[in-house]
């Protein structure tokens, strides 16, 4: 007798079915909802920079999408999502659950949970890390006229005219501004935080004396410090940089807590990402970093590679995350 049409249909149904639960439970989805065959990935990554083009996570994402995209044989499309002193985007990608997200961050997304409770996503809740992509060391400067030539010189001007001193920063609760809050802490004396919309709009003043110190990133200052218009008295590095010779580490001035960096890591939505796929883009950044048209790029935006594998990052974010907190919290500091 012949099976109907409808009869069939729910056989084959039936059998298909029976066929992938002989596989195991762990054959049948990836995290992402496609079967565990299939390759990842499958479509064009996003890389989510929470910033606006042309900053050191902007640039480090796209000195990385290149490499990533020939390894993978996908597109690697940087998407830019400013706003809200980074957390715009990096809400954007802890929401995204299409399993081909990534996101580009920063200092900013550890240190924004403390200065803003309802900012919507957790770090370690909502991200898992690839790794550490690289650093950036802050350059703590005063105008060229002012007098200080050492830290030593800058706090005791800072003693001497007490509640008189500024500090420039790009931005409330920025890590420029963290540092400054925690240089007067550990100094023992008081600043002044003057907050603008980046170092752009900074540095005018600065190099007009109307704000006496500034940590900056090396980029910014490195022209006005040959042109001999500002003065550099420490570096935040671990150790000193070649561009800066003679120029000690902030730790040889006895302020160990003070080597505070600016860094970029890659990191993925939690649960979006299958984990072998992780460990190979754990893999293909560690290899990225160490090449040398990637070394170069970063060469020429004044950041350093930092290759540190997933469970290391994680261990660093945490740490940042707790450090950055205990600043904000002892200083007191709130966002207006």
């Amino acid at each position: 007798m012949t099976t109907s049409l409808p009869r069939r249909q729910a056989l084959g149904r039936l059998m298909g079915l029976s066929g992938l639960a002989a596989l195991g439970p762990s054959a049948l989805l990836s995290p992402t909802g496609a079967l565990a065959s299939e390759p990842w990935p499958t479509r064009p990554l996003r890389l989510i920079v929470p910033f606006a083009p042309g900053g050191a996570a902007d640039s480090s994402a796209r000195a990385l999408a290149d490499p990533f995209a020939t390894a993978l044989g996908q597109a690697v499309v940087v998407e830019n999502r400013p706003g809200a002193g980074s957390a715009v985007g990096v809400k954007l990608a802890a929401q995204a659950r299409d399993g081909h997200t990534l996101l580009m961050g920063s200092n900013s997304m550890v240190i924004n949970p403390s200065l803003q409770p309802a900012i919507g996503y957790e770090v370690a809740r909502d991200f898992e890390p690839v790794g550490m992509v690289s650093v950036q060391p802050l350059v703590l400067v005063v105008p060229a006229g002012s007098g200080p030539r050492s830290v030593k010189d800058l706090v005791a001007q800072a003693k001497a005219r007490p509640g008189t001193l500024t500090a420039g920063n790009s931005g409330p609760g920025t890590l420029a501004h963290l540092t400054s809050e925690l240089f007067a802490a550990e100094m023992g004396i008081d600043l002044i935080p003057v907050p603008y919309k980046g170092e752009s709009a900074l540095l005018p003043d600065l190099l007009g004396g109307l704000v006496n110190l500034g940590f900056l990133n090396l980029p910014s200052v490195l022209p006005h410090l040959k042109a001999g218009k500002l003065v550099a008295l420490a570096v935040s590095a671990p150790q000193p940089l070649a561009e800066l010779p003679g120029v000690p580490t902030l730790r040889s001035q006895g302020l160990p807590t003070l080597e505070v960096q600016g860094w970029a890591a890659l990191l993925a939505p939690r649960g979006t990402v299958p984990t072998e796929a992780l460990t190979r883009l754990e893999g293909l950044l560690a290899q990225a970093l160490a090449s040398e048209p990637v070394r170069a790029r970063f060469a020429a935006i004044g950041v350093a590679p930092h290759p540190l594998g997933r469970a290391p990052t994680a261990a660093f974010l945490q740490q940042e995350e707790r450090r950055y907190a205990a600043i904000i919290r002892s200083r007191g500091i709130r966002l207006e």
